[in-house]
């Protein structure tokens, strides 16, 4: 043994001090290779849509339901099954409703059925992991619940739950138990990107990831631009506040997180008091008065003029980007009425622009910097959502690598002919595997990075990411958004995909992106999401004969009538790959008041042949490792290499 390992298993032995323990800790080990492999969960572009995504996560695309019917006989009838599993979806609001009729006696009842659940999701885990998704509080609580699976102990874990109905802490209990089974079925939550925009309820879905025990994100190109925006990059500000008020979702950032908007309405409704804003109306039907409309319209309007010129600024500073052809205001032609892009002459939709100076078209006005001024500063000092970017740093990153699956949120980017794209940023090129590193680092840069100028770039990579033809975010040639407010021929508004998309389907190409990433191509699959699959029309979201999933089914409503859905659930447990084609939530009133759940189609798209265990996994191979290490230290113990504690 040379002296290194002998250092490592010295450091081993501080938490194993003992033969004993180690032997013990060797057979726990191998008790959890032996269990059945963990349900992993994958779903992406969220897109602010709280309620559908919710209760999707909490039922575990449909594990929830299938638990309550392999738990409950045909002695229940349909509708108490029903209730059982909206009970541990929604455990405070089903116990509310029954404390506020006094029924003490259905709440104990519906508190028995929750602990049967419970006992039975927990049946297939370690108890070490059980304990751990316990609150402290009721950790003795419910070990004795769980225990309670004979005909002896049932009396006893009566009494518990009637104490605690009595003692006031029904309601408790109830989400205790119910969160223990959303928890237990399922092991890990993929989030292939897109939490924010959109939809109206982003905050709302980052703190619910907040207390989710084990989940990773893969971010998107819209969180990606949050986190901008977080950090006070004026670009992604910019884009941020503009998106909102196109989809009429200011409240987002009023009500959500308490960003003031007042200085950017003044100063719409003041500078653009008698323009029209064609072809600034807002995307759908937010609800919103014709006065709140007309007002979000002229607030759109300024964030888009506003943002055109700071990245022009932008792009001037960061020459290796290569988006000079995204600055077109100085392309104008005032007497013509009309915009050059790409060597063509369109006509303008309108060209009303009152804080353009012609002779300067890319200086901010002493208005629209004080607005930009006070945005940037307004997000970076925001505490909440402080607290969510950090929760996507901590738990996220541009891809993840597990279980032979790769998960990334838009695409590998491609030259035409199938080989990995380069892309020269900062005066160095890269390409694939290489590029999303590189890029994964100058995101962290932008939150941790010391030197200031290093940080500079990171943040300037942020907003790259949103827009850039090289960013893997991205995916498109370009971003045409002057083109889709002030230009109505399309051909000007064509924003090409990545030939990812188109070559996705070529054995060749796919193998190349796997040996790229370090993966056997045999055995390996990508998940991504992006762009949203036209299901209705027939579009197919397996791709490359299975070794391609694309997720993005349209949670966001603002999707659905593309898609024809209300988006995929990907679920790879110990039986197989399933993807559910899942159909909208009617209402979370509706889900709680009359047990309504997600109707979906589940696609078998790998069945295995036995069922699949731990060890058949990543963590099985950690687990393997760490058996090995502790054998060697038994072997250091039993030679006298390393002393037992006394």
């Amino acid at each position: 043994m040379d002296r290194n390992e002998l250092v490592c298993l010295e450091a081993l032995s501080e938490l194993y001090p003992t033969a004993e323990e180690a032997a013990a800790e060797i057979a726990l080990l191998e008790g959890a290779l032996a269990l059945p492999r963990g349900t992993e969960l994958f779903a992406s572009d969220i897109h602010g849509e709280y309620n559908a995504f919710s209760h999707l996560l909490r039922s575990g695309s449909g594990a929830v339901r299938a638990l309550v019917e392999a738990t409950f006989d045909d002695s229940f009838l349909p509708d108490e099954r029903a209730e059982i599993a909206a009970s541990a979806l929604y455990p405070v609001e089903k116990a509310e409703m029954l404390l506020a009729t006094g029924d003490d006696e259905s709440l104990v009842v519906l508190l028995e059925c929750l602990a049967d659940l419970a006992r039975a999701a927990a049946a297939t885990q370690l108890t070490v992991k059980v304990d751990a998704l316990v609150p402290e509080d009721f950790t003795v609580v419910v070990e004795e619940l769980l225990a309670a699976n004979t005909p002896v102990k049932r009396p006893c874990a009566r009494a518990i739950i009637e104490g605690a109905v009595a003692a006031g802490a029904g309601a408790a209990l109830a989400e205790v138990l119910g969160q223990l089974v959303q928890h237990l079925v399922v092991d890990q939550l993929h989030l292939v990107g897109d939490v924010y925009d959109r939809g109206p309820a982003p905050a709302a879905i980052m703190d619910e990831l907040l207390d989710y025990p084990t989940v990773d994100v893969q971010w998107g190109n819209h969180d990606i631009l949050w986190m901008g925006a977080a950090l006070g990059q004026p670009g992604s500000v910019a884009n941020v506040v503009r998106i909102c008020a196109r989809y009429g979702n200011l409240s987002i950032l009023e009500d959500s997180y308490g960003i003031n908007l007042r200085p950017l309405a003044a100063f719409a409704a003041e500078a653009y008091a008698d323009d029209p804003c064609a072809g600034f109306a807002l995307k759908g039907n937010p609800g919103l008065t014709p006065a709140e409309t007309a007002l979000t319209e002229k607030i759109q309007k300024a964030m888009a003029i506003i943002q055109f010129k700071v990245e022009a600024a932008l792009i001037a500073e960061n020459p290796s980007f290569g988006l000079n052809d995204r600055n077109l205001l100085h392309l104008v032609n005032r007497e013509r009425g009309t915009v050059v892009v790409d060597g063509v002459e369109y006509e303008l939709t309108d060209t009303v622009f009152p804080t353009v100076d012609w002779s300067d078209p890319y200086r901010l006005t002493e208005g629209e910097t004080s607005v930009i001024e006070h945005l940037c500063a307004a997000f970076a000092n925001c505490e909440r959502l402080g607290r969510h970017m950090d929760f996507f740093l901590q738990h996220g990153s541009l891809y993840k690598i597990e279980n032979g699956n790769l998960m990334l949120h838009a695409c590998v980017p491609l030259a035409a002919d199938g080989s990995l794209l380069e892309v020269t940023l900062f005066g160095e090129t890269y390409r694939g595997r290489a590029l999303y590193d590189m890029v994964d680092a100058s995101v962290r840069a932008a939150f941790t990075a010391a030197d200031e100028a290093e940080r500079k770039r990171g943040l300037d990579m942020l907003w790259y990411l949103w827009l850039g033809p090289g960013s893997p975010l991205f995916a498109k040639s370009k971003m045409a958004t002057f083109e889709l407010y002030l230009i109505a021929d399309k051909a000007a508004r064509k924003e090409v995909k990545n030939p990812f998309y188109s070559l996705l389907d070529d054995p060749a190409v796919i193998d190349g992106i796997f040996r790229d990433f370090g993966m056997e191509p045999a055995t390996s699959r990508i998940i991504c999401g992006h762009v949203p699959v036209k299901a209705k029309d027939g579009e197919d979201p397996v791709k490359a004969e299975g070794r391609v999933l694309c997720i993005d089914g349209g949670f966001s409503a603002a999707y659905q009538k593309t898609t024809g859905l209300a988006g995929y659930t990907l679920v790879s447990n110990a039986e197989g790959l399933f993807l559910d084609a899942n159909e909208p939530l009617a209402s979370r009133e509706a889900a709680v008041e009359q047990n309504v759940d997600v109707a979906a189609e589940r696609r078998v798209i790998e069945h295995y042949d036995a069922p699949r265990t731990v060890a058949d996994t990543d963590e099985g191979a950690v687990l393997r490792q760490r058996i090995g290490n502790l054998h060697r230290l038994l072997g250091a113990y039993a030679a006298g290499l390393i002393a037992e504690e006394a």
